[in-house]
C-alpha cells in the first residue's frame, strides 16, 4: 500500500475537533486521516502518525517514511506553513493529512458524486 503525507492548512482549535468529530459521524474508516498540532516539527508529526496507525491496518514503516521524504523534500512548503502557524498565534494548529492513496483517491472522487 502506499501513502501519501501533507501540510494542508491552519485552523482554530475548536474548528478543527468539530470537523473531526463531523468527519467521524460521515465516514467511519475512510483512510483519511487529519492529524494537527501547535508545532511544525518532524517528530511532532510522526508521533501523531504513531497514534493514528496503532488503531488503523497501516504499515507503520511506510507511513512513517512517507512522512520523512516529505519532509526531507519539500522545505519551502514546511518553511511556510511554519510561518503561517507562527502568524496564526497560539490558539490554531497546523493541520496536515495521512492517507494510503487509495482511499483518498476514492474520497476525491466521492466529492464529485455528491
Amino acid at each position: 500500500m502506499q501513502y501519501t503525507f501533507e501540510l494542508v492548512g491552519i485552523s482554530p482549535v475548536l474548528s478543527f475537533f468539530n470537523q473531526q468529530q463531523e468527519l467521524q459521524e460521515k465516514q467511519a474508516d475512510s483512510g483519511v486521516e487529519y492529524l494537527a498540532n501547535h508545532q511544525c516539527h518532524l517528530d511532532t508529526f510522526v508521533s501523531s502518525v504513531e497514534m493514528v496507525s496503532n488503531y488503523r491496518t497501516w504499515d507503520l514503516d511506510q507511513v512513517v517514511d512517507t512522512v520523512i521524504k516529505f519532509w526531507v523534500n519539500n522545505e519551502d512548503s514546511i518553511n511556510y506553513w511554519k510561518d503561517r502557524l507562527r502568524d496564526a498565534g497560539k490558539d490554531n494548529l497546523l493541520i496536515a493529512r495521512v492517507a494510503d492513496i487509495g482511499s483518498l483517491k476514492n474520497t476525491f472522487e466521492s466529492l464529485f458524486q455528491d
